[in-house]
């Protein structure tokens, strides 16, 4: 028998024990109560990125399962606070958080997208760095001509000089521009925000760390796509000075290659390779993924699924395979507890 801190009053309620020959059916549905996932696209849709379920209907289902709090994302129009807010309102028992993704649509970089977040409907739990309109994201996306991949500033112009020259890119050296200082400062001067670094590459991921430091900022977290691009001895040094290493369960299981616009309504931008080209074949799977969080240490993550998205499992499945697998691997419940309870509920102040 093992031991797990339960939700429902406080008492410490006993647990099944488990091992690789003798496996209960149940220990990730009693496992997965009291869980917080830190990463959902709720909705709403591009045409173009279809979802499964619309945010209502994730929040159910994530209550009914026993979860204690979700962060919904909108990497489309970059302002979830809003859908939190709706949310949060017709399904209460369950924590609902929202934010902003720095997207072009939003002007980039911009202080004034921030300052409106902050305040508007749920407020803005983190402020997120660009996902698929980082320059370094952008400069990746393509789709097969021929049987080969092409990508999109190499074949459209007009994707050049209405899309790449618009993109997110953090300054690997000199002055920090002034708009990058204002948004900095804000999220310092709201320690329960935490700084997310978005898509951005392994070198804007260091700087930006290190600019969120100096500027005092007490919450960071490293995004899950710009994570598997360091090394892991670049990911200890980003957890020694304070960031948190964000793991997702679509690192490793994710339908890559399907042409889809996470972002843009013109069908001949469907990316089809990013996903591929811009992520190391060593995270493919769910070992070398697991084995490199017990190396850096499990205090240093948190976890959660990227789910929402048509072609995947729901959120609370996504939340369930990763229990499941992680107990596979032979993770004790508090383990698995501590990257998708215990981490998060301090990240999020529950």
């Amino acid at each position: 028998m093992s031991s797990v801190q339960m939700p429902s009053g406080g008492e410490t309620q006993k647990l099944p024990g488990e091992t690789y020959f003798d496996r209960s059916m149940d220990l990730p549905d009693v496992l997965i109560r009291g869980t917080s996932d830190i990463h959902i696209h709720s909705g709403p849709w591009l045409k173009s990125c279809p979802g499964r379920l619309d945010p209502f209907q994730i929040a159910e289902q994530a209550k009914a399962a026993g979860m204690k709090a979700l962060m919904f994302y909108d990497h489309t129009l970059g302002v979830s606070t809003g859908t939190a807010e709706l949310v949060s309102r017709q399904v209460p028992g369950i924590e609902i958080f929202g934010g902003i993704i720095l997207t072009s649509n939003l002007g980039g970089l911009n202080p004034r997208a921030v300052k409106t977040a902050l305040y508007y409907g749920a407020g803005a739990k983190f402020v997120h760095f660009g996902a698929h309109c980082t320059h370094f994201m952008a400069s990746h996306e393509g789709s097969f001509v021929d049987g080969k991949p092409v990508l999109f500033k190499d074949r459209y112009p007009k994707f050049v000089k209405d899309e790449l020259s618009r993109a997110v890119r953090i300054p690997l050296d000199g002055p920090v521009p002034d708009e990058l200082a204002e948004i900095l400062q804000l999220i310092a001067d709201h320690p329960h925000v935490h700084l997310n670094t978005g898509h951005v590459s392994a070198e804007e991921t260091i700087r930006l760390v290190d600019l969120a430091v100096q500027f005092g900022i007490r919450k960071i977290v490293v995004a899950h796509p710009a994570r598997v691009r360091l090394t892991t001895e670049q990911q200890k040094q980003l957890a020694a000075k304070g960031a948190l290493l964000e793991g997702c369960v679509s690192d490793w299981m994710f339908h890559r290659g399907l042409p889809r616009s996470n972002y843009y309504v013109e069908r001949e931008w469907r990316d089809e390779i990013a996903g591929i080209a811009s992520s190391p074949d060593a995270f493919s799977g769910i070992v070398p993924w697991a084995r490199q969080m017990r190396e850096i240490g499990l205090e240093h993550f948190v976890v959660g699924t990227d789910y929402g998205i048509r072609s995947g499992p729901t959120p609370v499945e996504g939340m369930r395979i990763l229990i499941s697998s992680l107990l596979d691997l032979e993770f004790t419940s508090e383990e698995i507890h501590r990257l998708v309870k215990g981490n998060v509920e301090k990240l999020l102040d529950l």
